[in-house]
C-alpha cells in the first residue's frame, strides 16, 4: 500500500514520524527505547518480542540518546539497581523522618484537645461541664506518610479524665489531680460560661494544652477549630507551591530548606504568646511538613526500581503509624504542650545532615536534560558502591558525553492542561483522594461520636489507638491486595468497600429505625426501640470500621498512584495536586465543627455519591504495576487504559491514532504521483462491495 510504502521509505532515520501510543499503554515497538521505558516489555499487541534499539540522535539534535532517557532500562541497572549499597543507604534515609512526620501529624490530638472544664473555685458539689466537640479523627497518613490529620475525639467520661490544667495565668501543677466532681447536668452547661477562669481536667496525658494556656471555651471554642484550620491550610498552600518549586529546581533545595523553615517555625510555635500567634506559625509549620513530605515521597520514588517501589513506600508508612501510636507516649512523658511541641519538632535536626548526604535525584536531573550534573552524580554513585565505571555494558556513559553541551529542559505542572490522557488520570485521582479523605472523617465520627454509646470507644485511647489501629490494618491489606489485584484493582476494590459501607450506613440504619416505629402493642414498642437503639451502635460500629479501613486505604494508593503514573518532570507538581486535594477533603472535619456539626449529614450524603463516581472514573485509568515509570509528558501520555479484554492477533482498533491520521493527510499526494494502486482497492487496502 501507498501508506506502508512511505512509511518503510522514512523508518529508522531522523525525520520519521513518532508512532502514538497504543490503546493497551504499551510503547509501540522502537519507540522510545522499546526495552521499557513505560515497562519494559511488549503490550500484548506488540508480539510480546522486544525490539532493539534504534540508532541514537547525534548530538545537539532534538532529542537526546534514547538509552539515557530509559532510567529504569539502561541506567538504573548501570548503577546496581537497589542492590547498591549506596542506594540502599538513601532509602533508609528517606525513611527515618518519616517517624518525625508522623509525631507533627498527630500533634494536634494532644496540643488542641478539648478538655472538660468548670468554674475554678467551685466546692466539689459545684457542677462541671464537658466541652462538647463533636470532631474526630479525619484522615490518617496518606500514603505512606504523606498529609497530616488534624485529630479530635469525644469527651471522655467524667470518670476517665486525665489530670486538671489549669487555666490562663496558673501555673501547670506536676502532682497528682484530685478526683474530678460528679458529672454535670445538660442543663446546667451554660451557667459554667458565665465564669471568668476555669479549671480543666485534660484526657490526653498533658497538664496544660493550648486550650487551658488560653481559656478556649464557651465563647473562645471557635479559635480551637481555627488552630486546627490554619495547619490544614499551610499543607495544602505547601503541597501546591513546593511541588512546583521541586520540578524546577530540585527535589534537594526544597527538601532542605523545608527542613531548616520547619525547625524555625516549629520551635517558635511552642514560644506562642496567644492563640493567634500560635495558629500564624501552625500554617507556616504546616507549609514546611508539607514540603518535606512531598519531596522525601518523591525521593523514595525516584530511587527505586519498578519491582521495589510499593514495597519501599509501605515501609515508610508502617514508620509513620509508629510515630502514631507513639504519641501518647511522648505527651505522657512531657506533660506540657510547649514541651511537646519543641520535642515534636527537635528531631528534624538530624536530617539537617542530609545536606552533606543526600544527593539530588538522578531520574529527575536525567528528564531534564542536565547531563553534566547527572554525569558527576553517576562517579559518585559508581564511586559509593565500589563499581567499575568501565563495567558500563549498554554505553551510558559515552552516549552521556555525547549530550553534556544540551541545555536543561524544566517543565512546570502546568503544561499538564494541553495533554490528552495525563491530566485525566491525574484529575482522577484528584478526586478520588478528596474522596476518600473526606469521607473519613465521616465515618469516624460515627463510631466515636454522640450518636454511639459504647464505653469502651468513649475514652480518648481507645478513640486514638482504635483509629491507629485501623490505619495500621489497612496499611496491611494494602499489600496483599496490590500484590494480587495491581494498582487499579486494589484502588478499585478499595472504592467499593468504602462506598457500600457509607450507603450501607446511611440506608440500612435509617431503614432500621423506621420499622421499629410501627409495632403491634405498647410492649413490642419498647422492646423495638430499645434493640433497634442496640442494632443501629452495632452496625454503626461494623459500617464504620470497614468504611474507615477501606477510605484510608483510598486515599493512600491514590497518592502512590499518582506518584508512578505521573512523569518525573512534573512528578512533584502532580503529587501536590493529589496531596491538596486530600487536604481539601479533611478540611471539611474543622468547618464542619466550627459550624456546630450543621451539614453532617449532608456532607456524609455527598461524599456517599462522590464514591460511586470514583468507582465509574477508575475505571479509566491505566495499570502501571511492573511498569517503568514515565520521564518525559508524551511517556506520560502513553500511560492509557488496558482493555478488559486482550485484543485478537491481528485486529486493527476501532478508531486510527495520531500518527494514522496524519498518513491519512497525504493520500491526495500519493494518489497524484501515480501510487500503483490496483484496479477497484481502496486506500487502505480494501476493496469495494
Amino acid at each position: 500500500m501507498a501508506i506502508d510504502r512511505r512509511r518503510e521509505a522514512a523508518g529508522g532515520g531522523p525525520g520519521r514520524l513518532p508512532p502514538a501510543a497504543e490503546e493497551n499503554g504499551a510503547l509501540p515497538p522502537g519507540d522510545a527505547a522499546a526495552s521499557a521505558p513505560l515497562g519494559g516489555r511488549a503490550g500484548p499487541g506488540g508480539g510480546g518480542d522486544i525490539q532493539p534499539l534504534p540508532a541514537p540522535h547525534a548530538a545537539g539534535g532534538p532529542h537526546p540518546s534514547l538509552l539515557l532517557l530509559d532510567y529504569d532500562g539502561s541506567v538504573l541497572p548501570f548503577l546496581g539497581g537497589l542492590g547498591g549499597g549506596y542506594q540502599k543507604t538513601l532509602v533508609l534515609l528517606t525513611w527515618i523522618p518519616a517517624l518525625f512526620i508522623g509525631f507533627s501529624q498527630f500533634s494536634d490530638s494532644f496540643l488542641l484537645d478539648q478538655p472538660n472544664f468548670w468554674c475554678r473555685g467551685a466546692g466539689k458539689g459545684a457542677e462541671s461541664a464537658g466541652v462538647t466537640a463533636t470532631g474526630r479523627w479525619d484522615g490518617g497518613d496518606l500514603a505512606n506518610g504523606t498529609s497530616p490529620p488534624t485529630t479530635l475525639f469525644p469527651a471522655a467520661p467524667w470518670g476517665t479524665a486525665g489530670p486538671l490544667g489549669n487555666g490562663s495565668g496558673s501555673g501547670a501543677d506536676g502532682g497528682e489531680a484530685p478526683p474530678l466532681p460528679s458529672p454535670p447536668d445538660k442543663g446546667d452547661n451554660a451557667s459554667n460560661c458565665d465564669c471568668h477562669a476555669w479549671d480543666y481536667g485534660i484526657r490526653t496525658g498533658l497538664v496544660q494544652n493550648v486550650v487551658s494556656k488560653w481559656d478556649l471555651v464557651c465563647d473562645n471554642a471557635w479559635k480551637v477549630h481555627v488552630a486546627k484550620f490554619s495547619l490544614l491550610v499551610g499543607l495544602i498552600f505547601g503541597y501546591l507551591i513546593t511541588g512546583c518549586i521541586a520540578d524546577w529546581f530540585g527535589r534537594r533545595p526544597v527538601l532542605l530548606f523545608s527542613i531548616i523553615f520547619i525547625l524555625i517555625f516549629g520551635l517558635t510555635v511552642a514560644l506562642s504568646v496567644n492563640v493567634t500567634m500560635f495558629s500564624t506559625l501552625r500554617f507556616f509549620e504546616g507549609f514546611c511538613l508539607a514540603g518535606v513530605t512531598l519531596t522525601l515521597y518523591a525521593l523514595r520514588i525516584e530511587l527505586c526500581p519498578p519491582g521495589k517501589r510499593f514495597m519501599i513506600t509501605m515501609v515508610a508508612s508502617f514508620v509513620t503509624t509508629a510515630g502514631q501510636f507513639l504519641m501518647p507516649g511522648l505527651a505522657a512523658l512531657c506533660r506540657d504542650w510547649q514541651v511537646l511541641q519543641a520535642l515534636i519538632i527537635c528531631p528534624f535536626l538530624l536530617t539537617l545532615l542530609y545536606w552533606s548526604i543526600f544527593p539530588e535525584s538522578l531520574r529527575w536531573l536525567m528528564a531534564t536534560h542536565q547531563f553534566e550534573s547527572a554525569k558527576k552524580l553517576i562517579l559518585h554513585f559508581t564511586q559509593k558502591n565500589h563499581m567499575n565505571p568501565e563495567s558500563d555494558i549498554k554505553g551510558v556513559m559515552p552516549e552521556l558525553e555525547k549530550e553534556l553541551s544540551r541545555r536543561p529542559r524544566k517543565v512546570c505542572i502546568v503544561k499538564v492542561v494541553g495533554t490528552r490522557n495525563l491530566w485525566k488520570n491525574i484529575v482522577v485521582l484528584c478526586v478520588n483522594s478528596l474522596t476518600g479523605f473526606g469521607i473519613h472523617h465521616c465515618f469516624a465520627r460515627s463510631m466515636m461520636g454522640h450518636e454511639v454509646k459504647v464505653p469502651l470507644l468513649e475514652d480518648f485511647y481507645a478513640d486514638y489507638y482504635a483509629a491507629a489501629g485501623i490505619a495500621l490494618a489497612s496499611c496491611l491489606a494494602m499489600c496483599l491486595a496490590v500484590r494480587v489485584l495491581g494498582r487499579r484493582g486494589g484502588l478499585l476494590l478499595f472504592m467499593i468497600l468504602t462506598a457500600l459501607a457509607s450507603l450501607l450506613q446511611l440506608g440500612l440504619l435509617n431503614l432500621i429505625g423506621k420499622y421499629s416505629q410501627h409495632p403491634d402493642s405498647e410492649l413490642q414498642l419498647k422492646l423495638a426501640v430499645g434493640m433497634s437503639d442496640s442494632v443501629k451502635d452495632k452496625f454503626s460500629i461494623a459500617f464504620s470500621i470497614v468504611g474507615m479501613f477501606a477510605s484510608h486505604a483510598v486515599g493512600s494508593l491514590s497518592v502512590f498512584f499518582c506518584a508512578e503514573i505521573t512523569p518525573t518532570v512534573i512528578r512533584c507538581g502532580g503529587l501536590g495536586l493529589v496531596l491538596a486535594s486530600a487536604g481539601f477533603g479533611m478540611l471539611t472535619a474543622p468547618i464542619i465543627e466550627l459550624h456546630n456539626q450543621k451539614g453532617y449529614f449532608l456532607h456524609h450524603v455527598i461524599f456517599a455519591c462522590c464514591t460511586l463516581i470514583c468507582i465509574i472514573c477508575l475505571l479509566l485509568l491505566p495499570e502501571s504495576r511492573g511498569q517503568s515509570l514515565p520521564e518525559s509528558i508524551p511517556d506520560g501520555e502513553h500511560y492509557t487504559r488496558q482493555p478488559l479484554l486482550p485484543p485478537r492477533r491481528g485486529e486493527q482498533p476501532l478508531l486510527p491514532t495520531h500518527a494514522e491520521l496524519k498518513d491519512y493527510s497525504g493520500l491526495h499526494d500519493a494518489a497524484a504521483a501515480g501510487d500503483g494502486l490496483p484496479d477497484g482497492a481502496t486506500a487502505n487496502g480494501g476493496r469495494p462491495m
